[in-house]
């Protein structure tokens, strides 16, 4: 979470998604501070989520591309997108995932790599691991001990976790 844990971030990351290239066109599209946009930026530089690279000598001006690992973020950001698209959209949503073949509209849906079965609170859990702190593995296992978690507790618990990170 440390890496796209505040909303600057992600939007930055959603533009670039958008084909958003270049600082002045990240900074016009999203309203945000020049200071705000190159220290996010160069966050995400050194993360490796995006790579910077020089288009033009004189001046110097640099654009920012999607790396791979940048790239792997997609999922969340669909996930996100739909999210609050179901939830605080009432006129509808400003975007939307369609197959690329028929248009379609399609919902992402979280699932388990292995057996393709969709990831629920009924099912699956939280559970620490090999570089959790002992206050999270204490935590996690006090939550692990509720037969059925609610959303809110996972919410708060997937919060919290957070801090740790």
């Amino acid at each position: 979470m440390e890496h796209v844990g505040d909303s600057w971030t992600v939007l930055i990351l959603r533009e670039a998604f958008y084909g958003t290239t270049r600082f002045d066109d990240f900074q016009k599209r999203l309203g945000i501070a020049p200071n705000m946009l190159a220290q996010r930026l160069h966050r995400l530089v050194h993360d490796g989520m995006l790579a910077r690279r020089q288009y033009n000598n004189h001046p110097p001006r640099s654009e920012y591309i999607l790396t791979d690992l940048g790239r792997e973020f997609r999922p969340v950001l669909l996930m996100l997108i739909a999210w609050g698209n179901r939830h605080f959209s009432p006129e509808g949503a400003m975007v939307q995932l369609v197959e690329r073949a028929s248009g379609r509209v399609v919902q992402p849906l979280v699932v388990d790599a292995l057996t393709r079965e969709p990831i629920t609170t009924d099912d699956h859990r939280l559970a620490p691991g090999p570089a959790a702190s002992e206050a999270l593995r204490i935590q996690l296992e006090r939550h692990s001990e509720d037969a059925h978690p609610t959303e809110l507790a996972l919410t708060e618990l997937a919060l919290s976790a957070t801090e740790d990170l």
